[in-house]
């Protein structure tokens, strides 16, 4: 699995001109699923997203997580995070996972992830065209893969 975080002041979905799903400071989640991503992945990268510490304490320090401000969340499915874009110039979605294993796992993701938040995760809908909003706050960008953890 792949993600891309990004620390947002607000954060908002819009599917067919109805906004899904809106969020003010927090993380917009960019999530890509592999072909050969699994539910251990999911583990991982919740623990990861709650104690990433990019949030700045009372002396203007990234040193708080997003369990310690109350922040929220929203996930995007992105299967383009798993482009393989080394023949050519057409990005291959080859090793994206199919929608028979990426919709659970996805799903799982976000239940995962708002069970460790404790609250409500919102979401875009997988497989929508969707106009994702956000202003970055920071900028803080982090980029995530489970096939390296480091």
């Amino acid at each position: 699995m792949r993600i891309v975080i990004q620390r947002v002041s607000h954060a908002s979905v819009t599917i067919n001109g109805e906004v899904k799903s809106k969020i003010e400071n927090g993380f917009l989640i960019l999530l890509g699923i592999g072909e050969d991503d699994s539910t251990d992945d999911i583990d991982w990268l919740v623990k990861k997203v709650v104690n990433l510490r990019v949030f700045n304490d009372e002396n203007g320090v990234m040193n708080r997580s997003i369990l310690d401000t109350g922040g929220d969340i929203i996930v995007v499915s992105q299967f383009t995070l798993m482009a393989s874009y080394k023949k050519g110039n057409r990005p291959s979605w080859i090793h994206a996972a199919k929608h028979e294993i990426s919709i659970p796992l996805y799903n799982e993701f976000v239940s995962r992830l708002t069970t460790a938040l404790g609250k409500p995760v919102g979401t875009g809908e997988f497989g929508a065209d969707m106009k994702v909003e956000l202003l970055n706050d920071g900028p803080v960008t982090i980029c995530m893969d489970t096939k390296s953890k480091e």
